[in-house]
């Protein structure tokens, strides 16, 4: 890295917190593609009832990891096991730093022998690349940045092209695509198909609480691949999915894709926050909501927190285990989902309808207005929780958040409420305007909220067995 370190920029700081609280970007950014298709309610509407087909080429950054290190490297920073991990299957992977707390939460595929990919957002990728970085490993890493943070004159091509085929017809539409019967995948393998004459990676994946298929290949066959499942959705309801849609599609999965990455502190990655650039995401992300506090280790997360405590496996060396080893018998907030109440939803958005004080605006269908957002989860006054995704689903009918709560508040039916807005009118980030807090009543329920997700996901964090 040739600019100034992240701990330079941290070391200017006369609080973490309000450096990134008021920072000057709003929520993640999904190019591209339209905003809308069609309108958001009939997208949204296609991943329960038809099929949607997502296009995630844009937005994630991609780094490949090749050498003959690779598997041992990405093992020693991976809390969940290696053991069967084989080449055509993908995982989860969700590093911890050496104190146990989450950097980030990619997917990792394993391609052929000594090649893999990591598809998400920056944290978890970059400190992949950091650990690369050390010489400790014979790998390379090739790092494909996603379109938002590429020049304009490469804004126009990826490595690869990556769509994502979801909802209860997302077979018949591949099936026609293919001319054939695809192939009958476990969750998490993967497998070679034909679409258009030519050859497409297909992972067997799940968005939006429906099972699904990726789809991905290289660049050049963008169009003729996209253009195939298009043609072969007419018949069955196909709806393409714009990019305001896209990101209120975990409401329904229960997929947290927001947890801070947990380096800001700590002196187990403070090497990593030498090396690091201050123009990395670390370093321009923001963060936002009800809950504050003047330590930012309050905002770290375990994976326990995140749903993920049932990938967590000591059976290999990873950077964190001492650390989760520690925190695995304590007690540990549970992810849930909040359905908040309708009637307080009307007020907030009434009160845009009057002069005066105001609520914090409610967007259609995210309501994220930040890189990283945290609100207040209150039971009789008391701080229970954090919430950190929220929005509306027209397949609930109702605004959902996803959160974490202390056990003994996480039982579906407990009634706690939402802290909405920023305290002492917000924040100086430009997604935030003038506004007063309320709370919003909300009813714990299940993770994910969509019955459909809880049946069919493999076991894992998604599953009704969990």
């Amino acid at each position: 890295m040739t600019d100034k370190s992240l701990q330079a920029l941290l070391d200017e700081q006369p609080n973490i917190v309000d450096f990134l609280r008021n920072q000057q970007t709003g929520p993640n950014v999904y190019p591209g593609v339209p905003a809308e298709y069609s309108n958001w309610r009939d997208e949204q509407r296609s991943w329960a009832e038809s099929a949607v087909l997502f296009n995630q080429s844009f937005h994630m950054v991609d780094l490949r990891v090749t050498g003959p290190g690779a598997f041992d490297m990405l093992a020693y920073l991976a809390p969940n096991s290696f053991k069967g991990f084989v080449p055509n299957r993908a995982k989860q992977f969700a590093p911890v730093t050496p104190e146990g707390y989450v950097i980030g939460d990619v997917i990792l595929f394993y391609l052929a022998e000594e090649t893999f990919e990591l598809v998400g957002r920056a944290p978890a990728i970059e400190w992949v690349e950091y650990w690369a970085s050390t010489g400790k490993w014979d790998v390379t890493v090739e790092r494909d940045e996603r379109t938002a943070a590429r020049p304009l004159d490469q804004q126009g091509y990826r490595r690869n092209y990556r769509f994502q085929l979801q909802g209860p017809n997302a077979m018949a539409v591949l099936d026609k695509a293919m001319g054939q019967t695809p192939p009958d995948l476990k969750f998490f393998h993967m497998a070679p198909i034909r679409i258009a004459g030519v050859e497409v990676r297909a992972l067997r994946h799940g968005m939006a609480g429906q099972p699904g298929y990726e789809l991905f290949g290289p660049w050049q066959d963008y169009d003729t691949v996209r253009n195939a499942l298009i043609e072969a959705g007419k018949d069955h309801g196909l709806t393409l999915c714009g990019g305001r849609t896209y990101s209120s599609n975990t409401l329904e999965s229960g997929w947290i894709p927001s947890p801070l990455p947990a380096t800001y502190t700590g002196e187990g990655s403070r090497a990593f926050r030498e090396w690091l650039g201050a123009s990395s995401y670390e370093g321009k992300c923001s963060l936002g909501g009800s809950f504050v506090s003047d330590n930012i280790e309050d905002y770290y997360l375990d994976p326990w927190e995140l749903g993920y405590g049932i990938m967590v496996k000591f059976d290999h060396d990873f950077v964190g285990r001492e650390a989760l080893e520690a925190k695995k018998d304590q007690p540990h907030r549970q992810k849930v989902t909040l359905a908040l109440d309708n009637e307080d939803i009307v007020r907030v958005l009434s009160s845009m309808l009057q002069t005066g004080d105001k609520a914090k605006f409610l967007e259609f269908p995210s309501a994220v207005y930040c890189m990283h957002p945290y609100d207040a989860v209150l039971k009789d006054g008391k701080t229970v929780g954090i919430s950190t995704w929220i929005g509306y689903t027209v397949n609930a009918g109702r605004f959902l958040a996803l959160a974490m709560v202390d056990a003994d508040v996480a039982e579906p039916g407990t009634e706690v409420t939402l802290l909405w807005g920023e305290p002492d009118g917000g924040t100086a980030k430009p997604t935030v305007e003038p506004h007063v807090q309320t709370e919003i009543r909300a009813i714990v329920s299940p993770v994910p909220y969509s019955e459909v997700a809880r049946d069919s996901y493999a076991e894992g964090w998604r599953s009704r067995a969990a």
